[in-house]
């Protein structure tokens, strides 16, 4: 079996929860054209736009985020990650479905904010801009070497307001409560089959299963660190229901209330049932509905899951 087909065996999983599954499964042979996002903390949007297209860059603006640009074509330059303007931190290269959670989580300029898993620190530095280099980020990651890219990043964005930590998520440590947490998972990363069509042709449903456990054992420590009446946002670049609504259902058994999550562009709500490959049927609770389901053939984008739950207020 060829790895086309592997990869349309394995996603065919979802052909009852994803609409127009045809088109779905034409947008994962589709080329992923890059995005960038404009560093606001050095320069605005406009400025950047007319540095790269005098080195013949093809930029068109996204039109719900002021900051992003897709690279129609990168003329001359090749990869848009190897420029000096890339290298100054004038932007960052980020798929479009990374900004999201970030957006939906929403720090303002002095915010505390967890970020649970953040290397490399594409929602790390974007959320650093959102807060205007004030306030504190921590950003901790239990992979020492993926810190390291997260360090250069940070560095790179010229960022000041974010502490980095090394920590296995499900044993992070705090003597203080985070008003706003992101928990950005580990995950099977289905939804980067247009980058990387191989990495997802090759997943097994063992790790999907053993992924749902450790984003089940994340988001309890999260929820432990968050502030009552604070804010925690789930995300997964993945359309398994295991790593994405049996994780949301399990912190909403926790007595987690979830908040509708509105985004500006095209979503599906969060699947209340499904049939899996073995029979197994998943009922989830009401308020998986109110997360997002985003499908690369609704926004010529990558795949994403988002959630938003509140922790209640302490009685």
């Amino acid at each position: 079996m060829s790895a086309r087909e592997r990869l349309i065996s394995h996603l065919s999983r979802y052909r009852s929860i994803i609409p127009d599954f045809d088109s779905f499964i034409d947008y994962q042979f589709r080329p992923l054209s890059p995005t960038i996002r404009t560093n606001t903390l050095l320069l605005e949007p406009g400025e950047l736009a007319s540095m790269l297209s005098s080195r013949g860059m093809r930029l068109s603006a996204v039109p719900w985020h002021p900051w992003f640009f897709r690279v129609d074509d990168p003329g001359q330059v090749g990869n848009p990650g190897r420029t000096l303007e890339h290298l100054l931190g004038y932007y960052y290269v980020q798929e479009l479905t990374s900004a999201l959670p970030p957006m939906v989580l929403s720090p303002r300029p002095g915010d505390l904010v967890l970020d649970v898993a953040a290397a490399p620190g594409s929602k790390t530095t974007q959320m650093a801009q959102m807060m205007r280099n004030s306030g504190t980020i921590v950003a901790n990651d239990v992979d020492y070497r993926r810190m390291g890219a997260l360090r250069s990043n940070v560095d790179r964005l010229r960022i000041t307001n974010v502490v980095m930590t090394r920590n296995d998520g499900r044993r992070i440590q705090s003597s203080v409560a985070f008003p706003r947490i992101l928990l950005d998972a580990p995950c099977s990363s289905e939804g980067i089959a247009r980058r990387s069509p191989e990495h997802v042709a090759k997943l097994t449903l063992t790790q999907i299963r053993g992924l749902s456990r450790l984003q089940m054992s994340l988001i309890r420590r999260s929820i432990d660190l968050l502030e009552p009446g604070g804010l925690l946002v789930y995300s997964v670049c993945t359309f398994a229901p295991e790593e994405a609504e049996l994780v949301v259902d399990h912190a909403i058994s926790l007595g987690m209330e979830p908040e509708e999550v509105r985004l500006p562009l095209r979503s599906e709500p969060g699947v209340r049932e499904w049939v899996d490959e073995r029979g197994r049927h998943y009922r989830f609770s009401p308020g998986v509905e109110m997360a997002v389901r985003i499908y690369p053939h609704l926004n010529d984008t990558g795949g994403m899951f988002i959630a938003l739950l509140r922790k209640p207020e302490a009685r």
